[in-house]
């Protein structure tokens, strides 16, 4: 229902003047610029085609409408395209690390977090119990399922934007304790105050401020570490 209603609170229609999808990351360019992660499903034998070569023949409403595919790869691309289709209202936006909120609402809390982020280890001496929830669980991590045991326990939840493409989201959120603070984080989250209408308490996304540059470190393979010195 959440992607339904940003994709409703969407009304323009830009032409698409490039789009780039990189190992990490897909990037969709038009008025905007907009990002997400790059998602692709687990390899089955099967081929699935994406319209590829035509697709800057769409425009980047009807790309938007992608992010409801089942087909994941399609899903990145319509994420990007609706990162760059938000209107967003500077004004209301402050530039700081999502780390530096958890860190500092977490002291002594449960804290659980929905894929392994680069700073999860400054936040082993801080919490009173750290649950980082990963599909590919690293040393330490926990599996997916375990979501279902630890979020209903936790007094801030962390969530990557990637469950939106991914269709996760709502099922994680509704998880989490209503006083639990819950923050979406990532370059694919949407900048949409309609996150907050399902109890996001902190949107931690970022706006291209250079097509150029982005689209260049995307197409040599860029990891979120690479990126972040070129987004805001």
């Amino acid at each position: 229902m959440i992607l339904e209603k940003i994709l409703e609170s969407i009304k323009k229609y830009y032409a698409v003047k490039q789009i780039q999808i990189g190992i990490h990351f897909t990037c969709v360019v038009s008025k905007n610029c907009g990002l997400a992660s790059t998602m692709l499903r687990e390899y089955s034998g099967e081929e699935d085609e994406m319209e590829s070569g035509f697709l800057t023949l769409m425009s980047a409403k009807e790309l938007a409408l992608w992010v409801l595919s089942e087909k994941i790869e399609k899903a990145s691309v319509g994420m990007a395209s609706i990162n760059l289709l938000i209107d967003i209202q500077d004004s209301k936006c402050i530039e700081m690390n999502a780390s530096d909120i958890i860190k500092e609402k977490g002291k002594g809390k449960n804290i659980s977090i929905i894929w392994h982020f680069p700073f999860v280890e400054e936040l082993k001496g801080i919490a009173k119990n750290l649950w980082v929830i990963e599909k590919h669980p690293k040393i330490g991590d926990f599996p997916e399922n375990d979501a279902l045991k630890y979020l209903p326990q936790s007094d801030i939840v962390e969530i990557s934007g990637t469950t939106l493409i991914n269709h996760t989201f709502e099922k994680l959120i509704s998880l989490c304790p209503s006083k639990c603070i819950k923050i979406i984080l990532g370059p694919t989250s949407p900048l949409s105050p309609i996150l907050f209408d399902f109890g996001i308490d902190y949107i931690c996304g970022c706006k291209v401020i250079d097509a150029n540059t982005i689209l260049k470190f995307i197409a040599e393979g860029a990891n979120f570490r690479q990126l972040k010195k070129q987004v805001k």
